[in-house]
């Protein structure tokens, strides 16, 4: 594949994609992800996809700095290559499933490597998905949605505000556009 295509891959139209009910599950805005990748490129590219979406993005370069990151920060999602220096992205999981503080944050691991042993070892050892580089937005996106429909993350719909019941009426949600017109209608006779 060319330069151009890889980067048009990953830029590509999600628009056609949909879920169970039509379309893609989104995270709540305003979500912390964490990318950590030794490539500048995957970094710049994930990070920029996730932040047209409305997710907060930070971004690490090793698996230190990611353990690291991922206790100070406790991200809502991490996106972990698998080849990094240092550690690797297998030890870093390892570390993070172990740690108390860490150990719930949902993880997906990235690879170039298209070996179905990597992806073995990353159910193993505890990942919730797996991305195969390069990687488009679709790919990203159903990760995401895989994640929220699991309960793992929280919904853009159940992030949206319940109406507010009226003053004097607990237990009452506001009225309807029709309740509020038949009223009007009311007065008006």
């Amino acid at each position: 594949m060319n330069g151009m295509g890889f980067f048009k891959r990953l830029l590509g139209n999600h628009a056609s994609e949909t879920g169970h009910n039509g379309r893609m599950q989104q995270a709540a805005s305003g979500t912390r992800m964490l990318v950590v990748d030794d490539s500048p490129t995957i970094r710049a590219v994930l990070g920029k996809m996730l932040g047209q979406e409305g997710y907060a993005v930070q971004k690490a370069v090793d698996g230190e700095s990611a353990i690291e990151l991922a206790k100070t920060e406790q991200p809502e999602v991490i996106f972990l290559d698998i080849v990094l220096p240092g550690i690797n992205g297998f030890a870093v999981l390892r570390a993070l499933r172990h740690d108390p503080l860490t150990q719930h944050i949902p993880i997906v691991m990235i690879s170039g490597n298209q070996q179905a042993t990597e992806q073995f070892y990353v159910q193993r050892f505890g990942a919730d998905d797996f991305i195969k580089k390069p990687f488009g937005q679709r790919e990203v996106q159903q990760a995401i949605d895989q994640l929220v429909r699991a309960g793992r993350l929280a919904s853009r719909e159940s992030a949206v505000t319940v109406p507010v019941a009226e003053v004097g009426e607990p237990g009452r949600a506001a009225p309807s556009y029709e309740e509020i017109n038949d009223v009007v209608a009311g007065m008006a006779a």
